[in-house]
């Protein structure tokens, strides 16, 4: 019997294998745009717009910066036993041209990363429990 596969946050991302994007909001006042949604006022401090659309953002972008996790983080995060060290990633989507944390796709070591390279958005396990596989984002290079 094949697992579930459940979005580790809910309502963060489309479930798309093939093509998965993040959702975002854009103010319907001042057209800013925000990840995670925004749903009780805008962000922007010249703004009282409290209307928002739901909107799928950029797959791609711009490697901004990025660090290696050495360490599991506390609890809810549900870290693999033992633990892996994994790189992690601050992208510059490319038509929001706003920089979106994530961890890099499983394999991808830090080593094989350079400021500036373009990655995608593409979705992978992050843990399992007995009934579901619960999926999420992750950057991964974009071949050459």
């Amino acid at each position: 019997m094949s697992k579930t596969q459940t979005p580790a946050i809910e309502g963060w991302f489309t479930m798309d294998r093939e093509t998965p994007h993040l959702l975002g909001t854009r103010c319907t006042s001042c057209s800013n745009v925000f990840f995670p949604k925004e749903e009780t006022f805008c962000r922007n401090p010249s703004c009282s717009g409290t209307e928002f659309e739901e909107i799928q953002l950029s797959r791609r972008g711009r490697l901004w910066s990025f660090t290696n996790n050495c360490y599991a983080a506390p609890a809810p995060f549900i870290a693999p036993d033992p633990f892996v060290p994994y790189a992690i990633a601050a992208v510059e989507l490319a038509d929001e041209r706003m920089v979106v944390l994530g961890q890099m796709s499983e394999g991808t070591e830090v080593s094989d990363l350079k400021a500036g390279m373009e990655v995608e958005l593409v979705l992978e396990k992050l843990y399992e429990d007995e009934a579901s596989e619960f999926m999420v984002w992750k950057w991964k290079p974009v071949a050459a």
